[in-house]
């Protein structure tokens, strides 16, 4: 492989590991260390902790500062945790090293409303080290903020954007069931939404400050509601989980973006074990009205894998600093050797 992207990766998790064997999946593209700080993890070659049948002789450390004094690279995926300050250290590192950043962190997909301050100081610090930063996914990251400000490309006016993501959630992997707490009781579910030992959804607020961003609108605030849970009434079976008849399947997670004391951006994120249709949509009010609507929805955990890998030459080819999904190029798919996507960049020899 002639001068391929060299990749590092940090956090393998669940969603770590399926973003690796994408990359591998692809060719011009090479992964040159990882990270994770699970005990277990450390010292196992990444092709044996993918379960490939073969070593790629990538051993895994639990040494962020001892793998990036080892090792070039052009690009770190960070798939870690949802909350900016709990990366920031990460992404300090990786930027100071010059290694431009992908990260799945919900917080980074849009940090100018909530950490205008931190979002600065990244963008300052990024632009020193000439590296781009971007947080990007399915979701925040494209389905319910860079996709409906593509859409509003077509109309002449726009007046207001709703967006729905209905969800099965029986699908996905075990923290995901965790984090909308699925199998709780009704009492469970918000005494730990209350004390932040579950979340639900993070990234709403981010995608309508983006969306607000794109169109030039001025927000009088951002309202997010307190996560609903969505009550089983029936016996649910799940590849992972039974869900009794009264116990949580899911939630109901809602934000608005307030414009003139209306809500102009709403945004509604529905995922649970009981969803009978699912479909991602968006309807645009205007001129022209535009309805979107994707029959099926769009996998989570692929598609931010494929988003994600998909973002690469995009971020190596853009200007230094801290960057949003509308600020970049269109998102499209890597679909030939990743060196075909590159500009005449200078990568780490």
């Amino acid at each position: 492989m002639e001068n391929p992207v060299k990749v590092v990766l940090f956090g393998l998790g669940p969603m770590g590991k399926l973003i690796a064997k994408g990359i591998l999946e692809k060719k011009g593209i090479q992964i040159v260390g990882a990270m994770d700080i699970a005990k277990e993890l450390s010292g196992k070659d990444v092709g044996q902790f993918l379960e490939l049948g073969k070593n790629i002789g990538v051993t895994v450390t639990d040494n962020a500062e001892e793998l990036l004094s080892n090792v070039k690279a052009d690009i770190a995926i960070v798939a870690t945790r949802s909350y900016l300050k709990d990366i920031y250290p990460t992404i300090s590192l990786c930027v100071k090293n010059g290694i431009s950043i992908i990260s799945t962190c919900e917080e980074l997909s849009y940090p100018y409303y909530k950490h205008p301050k931190l979002a600065v100081e990244i963008d300052e610090l990024a632009k020193k080290h000439k590296v781009t930063v971007l947080g990007t996914g399915i979701n925040p990251g494209y389905l319910m903020d860079t996709l409906p400000i593509t859409l509003t490309g077509a109309c002449q006016r726009v007046d207001n954007i709703k967006v729905t993501r209905m969800m099965d959630s029986s699908k996905r992997r075990i923290p995901y069931q965790k984090k909308i707490g699925t199998g709780l009781s009704p009492e469970e579910f918000r005494k730990m939404i209350n004390e932040k030992k579950i979340t639900g959804h993070v990234g709403l607020v981010e995608s309508i400050a983006m969306i607000a961003a794109a169109l030039g609108w001025k927000l009088d605030e951002i309202k997010e509601f307190a996560p609903e849970p969505v009550i089983a009434d029936r016996e649910i079976v799940t590849p992972f989980i039974t869900v009794k008849p009264g116990q949580v399947a899911g939630l109901k997670s809602v934000a608005h973006g307030i414009r003139g004391g209306k809500p102009v951006i709403v945004l509604e994120f529905v995922s649970h074990a009981g969803v009978e249709e699912e479909y991602d949509a968006i309807l645009i009010g205007g001129v022209p009205k535009i309805y979107e609507k994707i029959a099926g929805g769009v996998h989570g955990d692929i598609g931010t894998v494929a988003v994600v890998v998909n973002m690469i030459p995009k971020v190596l080819n853009a200007p230094p600093g801290l960057l949003t999904m509308k600020d970049l190029p269109l998102p499209s798919a890597v679909t030939e050797d990743m060196q075909t996507y590159l500009s005449s960049k200078v990568f780490s020899a």
